[in-house]
């Protein structure tokens, strides 16, 4: 067995595993160099071997190296040095979402109060509730008095009441 084409497949190795390295471990694009000659000399060693060499070690490079990357982005969050790396997703408390649909039409009828500006669509306090909803006459200002006067869906349409 040749030697030389064990170490130009140990260099596609060292390529992948500098590509991983980049991610972590800011050296200003120097490990990318490093990763790119590492490939260079891999394939400089398979050509100067034969060129059917050289051109199977292209399509094991052309294989190896996004496997190895893929693998290595794939085990690496499950791994207990990945897990304190890495961010744990945000947790969804209860009440967090938009409110159902049944629970926006119990508000039908129900008064509050424009907290933004409606042009035609803006944020209203109804029922103790911080809701999107749209003004049935388009631009409505802050601080006037609403009644719910249709829920369609998850969409809430206002109507400003006239104070006397």
């Amino acid at each position: 067995m040749d030697w030389w084409l064990v170490f130009a497949v140990f260099l596609y190795f060292a390529c992948a595993a500098l590509l991983v390295a980049e991610v972590f471990v800011p050296s200003a694009g120097l490990l990318i160099m490093l990763s790119l000659a590492s490939l260079a000399g891999g394939l400089f060693i398979f050509f100067k071997h034969s060129p059917a060499a050289g051109w199977l070690g292209v399509a094991i490079a052309i294989v190896m190296i996004p496997g190895v990357l893929v693998g290595a982005y794939k085990i690496f969050p499950r791994t207990r040095f990945g897990n304190k790396m890495l961010l744990a997703p945000p947790e969804k408390q209860a009440g967090e979402a938009i409110p159902d649909t049944d629970e926006l039409k119990g508000l039908l009828g129900a008064t509050g109060t424009v907290i933004t500006t409606m042009r035609p669509v803006g944020m209203c306090d109804i029922a103790g509730k911080r809701l999107e909803c749209m003004a049935e006459g388009g631009f409505v200002e802050k601080g006037k008095t609403v009644k719910v006067i249709k829920v369609e869906s998850t969409q809430v349409t206002v109507r400003v009441i006239q104070e006397t």
